[in-house]
């Protein structure tokens, strides 16, 4: 039987102010796959991100993406989030008055559904999720993000992710700046949140999170374009060997 994959890009050009940054990038992802992505700064990797969000600033050129099999492109962000993708920011923002229990109370309403949803087992869920994370239950009643530590900021990115069961995850650098006990427990919740019908793209700049979470698939992004792909023993190379190599590979070939 044939599998369809979740994620599926074909020939991705996209930009931000009128600048390229995507230049024909091709990639897909199937459920129960981690893929890493990696690269140099610059090379479009959190773009890509955004552009999967369908973050207003960035304009699509030209190429296709298809999320279990419906056209990524032609929904708003909201319907990307109720179809099943999330996205965990590696810079989460504050939102002053918005408490994470009334929040999440609203987030999970709009994507399970309101008639789903019942208050006392949701409230329950939050209580549970929390501990398991190890964060003190005081934090449900905590303005999202506001006066949070790092670790606090990426384990609520984790907290939304266990909630809203997405089908796709895609992590945005999210263990920059994480001591290795933080890093560890947002393993564990990726681990947790990662089933047969799910995948998850990894955006990072290091190996250390591919210890704790180990990819199906490695990709590497250069200019907008990824150039090579390969299994776990890639990363270990480009820790050798850095990007130059790989620079002069794609010249060479383009």
């Amino acid at each position: 039987m044939n599998i369809a994959p979740l994620l599926e890009i074909e020939q991705l050009h996209a930009g931000v102010a009128g600048k390229e940054i995507l230049r024909g990038l091709d990639l897909q992802i199937y459920p129960g796959e981690i893929h890493a992505l990696m690269g140099p700064n610059g090379s479009g990797k959190s773009t890509l991100s955004n552009v999967l969000m369908g973050h207003p600033a960035y304009e699509v050129t030209h190429g296709t993406i298809r999320f279990l099999g419906r056209n990524l492109l032609e929904l708003p962000p909201e319907e990307r989030a109720r179809a099943g993708l999330f996205l965990a920011f590696q810079y989460p923002v504050a939102i002053p008055g918005v408490t994470v229990a009334r929040f999440m109370k609203a987030a999970v309403e709009a994507v399970r559904g309101r008639e789903q949803v019942r208050a006392a087992a949701l409230l329950h869920e939050m209580r549970e999720t929390a501990r398991w994370l190890e964060m003190e239950e005081s934090f449900l009643n905590r303005a999202i993000n506001e006066g949070f530590s790092g670790g606090e900021k990426k384990r609520m990115e984790i907290f939304q992710m266990l909630l809203l069961r997405p089908r796709l995850i895609v992590l945005d650098e999210t263990d920059s700046g994480l001591d290795v006990d933080a890093l560890k427990i947002v393993a564990r919740g990726v681990h947790r949140a990662l089933g047969p019908d799910t995948g998850v793209l990894l955006i990072t700049h290091y190996e250390r999170i591919l210890n704790h979470i180990p990819p199906h698939k490695v990709h590497i992004l250069l200019e907008g374009r990824i150039v090579k792909s390969g299994g776990p023993e890639l990363v270990a190379e480009i820790e050798r060997r850095g990007y130059d190599w790989l620079r002069e590979s794609a010249a060479a070939t383009s």
